[in-house]
């Protein structure tokens, strides 16, 4: 079983409703890529593209639940003023695999627009500590993406 579909059974597995439409694991993992892209000040149409296209191809929405909790992913963002809840949230619902996949996910924003903002890699740092991952696996995630993107 390949690794985006072992994170798509986790995030079924655990459904914590928040407004009845998705999970609340789901909207977290949302919230941290919105905060990525909008880290730089703004969200791009291409940052907002990439982020639906996740929500869809690797986190296994509709087209509607993908817009849905992405307009819900910025509402949130827009009202909290700290990464911390979003942070706990998937460090206590996913194991390492998990948690390296939803930084993999928040890479892939990242260089959406094909070029890494050392505010939002700033963020990716914070978030890999506050996910207990270590910097040298971040590193190879960040590798890995770079070298999918074609990047390097």
């Amino acid at each position: 079983m390949s690794i985006l579909k072992r994170l798509s059974n986790m995030l079924r597995e655990n459904p914590v409703q928040t407004t009845g439409k998705v999970e609340s694991e789901k909207l977290a993992a949302a919230v941290l890529m919105v905060e990525v892209a909008a880290h730089d000040g703004q969200i791009s149409r291409t940052e907002r593209e990439h982020i639906l296209h996740l929500l869809e191809h690797k986190l296994g929405l509709s087209a509607t639940e993908a817009l849905e909790l992405f307009v819900e992913a910025i509402a949130t963002q827009n009202e909290s003023n700290h990464i911390l809840d979003f942070t706990r949230k998937i460090k206590d619902h996913f194991d390492e695999t998990g948690r390296e996949h939803i930084l993999e996910l928040m890479w892939e924003v990242v260089f959406a627009d094909g070029k890494e903002d050392l505010y939002e890699s700033n963020l990716l740092r914070r978030v890999t500590g506050l996910l207990y991952v270590s910097d040298k696996r971040n590193g190879q995630i960040r590798k890995k993406v770079m070298t999918r993107l074609k990047l390097n």
